[in-house]
């Protein structure tokens, strides 16, 4: 059975840093892509960063650039977003996915699988 879980969202005040997790099993680490994907109330989804695991390769929305990271821990099948200097409209349910592909990618139809997402929610 295939599964995404993300961990580590949570309120924060404006300038302050999270670290989401995204814990993948039930299928082959390394041949897929992972993103994280974001949607606030009101707004459609949208892709903040994602990485090849295969070779590293990452992206960043630029809303984001110079302020999160992702990386991952094939050893472990999991992928982190570290958050620093957020913002108030970074406040959003975060998702991550896999996509088969060794691209990286902000096409949603590109990703097989999804988790249930984190809430992170950041105060002014």
């Amino acid at each position: 059975e295939v599964q995404l879980v993300e961990s580590g969202g949570g309120l924060v005040q404006a300038g302050g840093s999270l670290r989401l997790s995204c814990a993948a099993s039930g299928f082959t680490f390394d041949d897929y892509a992972i993103g994280w994907f974001r949607q606030a109330p009101g707004k459609e989804r949208e892709g903040v960063s994602c990485i090849s695991s295969s070779d590293g390769r990452t992206y960043y929305a630029d809303s984001v650039k110079g302020r999160f990271t992702i990386s991952s821990d094939n050893a472990k099948n999991t992928v982190y977003l570290q958050m620093n200097s957020l913002k108030p409209e970074d406040t959003a349910v975060y998702y991550c996915a896999a996509a088969r592909t060794a691209f990286v990618t902000f096409h949603s139809s590109w990703y097989q699988y999804w988790g249930q997402g984190t809430q992170v929610t950041v105060s002014s």
